[in-house]
C-alpha cells in the first residue's frame, strides 16, 4: 500500500491518508511484535472500521438528479482523529454555559522524564496522582494566597508532537477565586502565582501521592519498573526527583473569556495526531509533520505503537473540573461568582453548538452543509437503507 501526499488542509475535503489506512495496513503487523491492552486493541479495531461498511450507514440518495452516495457511521472512540470534531464543539458550548467572566491563566504541569516508565506500566494510577497534583497545588495556591477557592479546568495530554510518551496536564485557571464570604478576590499580580513555588509544591504533592501508592502496593513493578521492587532503588529515585528542578509552565490566554474556552477547546478532544499531520504511507514507512515545518519519517508498526501509547485506560476521565467549576459548585458558589462579575443575563441561554442538530453543527464548524447534493446542488437528499451486500457467485 502506498498513499502519498497527504491530503488538501483541514476543512477543504477529506484526507487522502489517514491513521485508519496505517492501521489496516499494519496492525497485524504489530500484533506480531507486541502484545496490547484490552484498551488498544479495542481502539486499533474502532478507528480501522470507522466510517466503513463494516460499521453500516445508509444511503444518502438525491430524488433529484438520482445522485446516490453511502454515509457510513462513525466508531465514537475517542481516541479517533475523525470522531472528535461534534464532541469539541459541544464541550466548548457546555463550558460557555458556567463561564466567569474574568481573566484566566494556562498552566502546565509536566511528570518528570524519570517517571514515564512508571506512567506506561501504571497509567490510570500515574495519570490520576498527575491531575490530582496539579489541581491541588493550584486551588491550595488560591486558598492560602488569596484566601478563596479558583476555578480550574484541566485536560490530560500525553504526548509529544512525534508522538513519543509525555504526560502533561494543561489547566485553565481562574484569575481570582471566592472567598468565604462571598466576595471576589482578584489576584493582584500582571501572574497568577510565582512559577517556581508552584513547581515545588506540585513536586512534593506528586512524591507524597506516589509514596503512598508504592506502599500500598498498588503500583505495578514489571518490565522496566522491576528494580523498583528495591525500595532502595525506589528511594534513590525519589531523591533524585526531589532534587531535580521540575516544569510548570504559565501564561495569561490572550482574548476574553469565550476565546479562553475556545483555545482550551483545542485541547480537550485532540487525539495524538491527526490525520491532517499525515505526510505519506509507503506501505512500511510513514512521514509526519512535527513542529516547525519539519517532519519525521518512522517503521509503520513503530507508527502504530507511538500511536496506541496515547489510549488512555478504559473509563478514564481526562477532562475535569475543580473548585468554583466543579459539578458540585455548578448551582452554589459559580452562580454567586457569575452574578458577581456582571455576566450579562442574555448569556445564561445554551449556546447553539449545546443543542442544535448534528448536521447544522457540521454546517456552524465546517461550512458543509450536508442537506446540498453535491452533484446538482438541490436541497432533495433523502437518507435510505443500504442495500443488503451482493454474495459472491457459487463456484460449485
Amino acid at each position: 500500500m502506498a498513499i502519498a501526499p497527504c491530503s488538501a488542509p483541514s476543512g477543504q475535503g477529506r484526507p487522502r491518508l489517514e491513521v485508519a489506512d496505517i492501521f489496516r495496513a499494519a496492525s497485524e503487523a504489530y500484533r506480531n511484535r507486541y502484545v496490547p491492552t484490552a484498551e488498544q486493541s479495542r481502539a486499533m479495531t474502532a478507528i480501522a472500521r470507522c466510517r466503513t461498511a463494516a460499521l453500516g450507514g445508509h444511503l444518502e440518495v438525491c430524488t433529484r438528479c438520482g445522485h446516490q452516495a453511502p454515509a457510513y457511521n462513525s466508531c465514537r472512540n475517542r481516541h479517533c482523529p475523525k470522531c472528535q470534531s461534534l464532541a469539541q464543539a459541544r464541550w466548548i458550548g457546555q463550558r460557555l454555559e458556567r463561564i466567569i467572566r474574568t481573566k484566566y491563566f494556562h498552566v502546565v504541569f509536566t511528570l518528570p522524564q524519570q517517571l514515564r516508565a512508571l506512567a506506561k506500566v501504571n497509567p490510570k494510577l500515574i495519570y490520576e496522582l498527575l491531575l490530582d497534583s496539579a489541581a491541588r497545588t493550584l486551588l491550595d495556591f488560591g486558598r492560602n494566597n488569596l484566601q478563596a477557592q479558583l476555578g480550574v479546568t484541566s485536560v490530560l495530554h500525553t504526548w509529544t508532537r512525534d508522538l513519543r510518551l509525555h504526560p502533561h496536564a494543561h489547566c485553565i485557571v481562574t484569575a481570582g477565586g471566592l472567598d468565604h464570604r462571598g466576595r471576589w478576590i482578584p489576584t493582584r499580580r500582571r501572574y497568577l502565582f510565582p512559577v517556581r513555588a508552584l513547581s515545588r509544591v506540585f513536586r512534593g504533592k506528586l512524591l507524597q501521592g506516589l509514596s503512598r501508592l508504592y506502599e500500598d502496593r498498588l503500583l505495578c513493578l514489571a518490565g522496566p519498573c522491576a528494580a523498583l521492587a528495591d525500595p532502595a532503588s525506589f528511594q534513590k529515585l525519589k531523591d533524585q526527583l526531589y532534587a531535580a528542578d521540575w516544569v510548570v509552565y504559565a501564561k495569561r490566554p490572550f482574548g476574553g473569556p469565550e476565546q479562553v474556552f475556545r483555545y482550551l477547546g483545542r485541547y480537550t478532544h485532540r487525539v495524538g495526531l491527526s490525520n491532517q499531520r499525515l505526510v505519506s504511507f509507503d506501505g512500511s514507512s510513514v512521514c509526519f509533520r512535527t513542529k516547525d515545518g519539519k517532519s519525521i519519517t518512522v517503521d509503520a508498526v513503530e507508527f502504530v505503537r507511538r500511536f496506541l501509547l496515547h489510549v488512555l485506560p478504559s473509563g478514564f476521565v481526562k477532562i475535569r473540573h475543580h473548585g468554583l467549576f466543579a459539578a458540585r459548585n455548578a448551582k452554589t458558589k459559580l452562580e454567586v461568582a457569575r452574578k458577581l462579575l456582571e455576566l450579562p443575563a442574555d448569556a445564561a441561554a445554551p449556546p447553539p453548538s449545546v443543542t442544535i442538530p448534528w448536521r447544522d453543527l457540521v454546517l456552524l464548524l465546517t461550512g458543509t452543509d450536508l442537506s446540498i447534493c453535491p452533484a446538482c446542488g438541490g436541497r432533495f437528499l433523502q437518507r435510505r437503507p443500504l442495500p443488503p451486500p451482493t454474495r459472491p457467485p457459487d463456484s460449485s
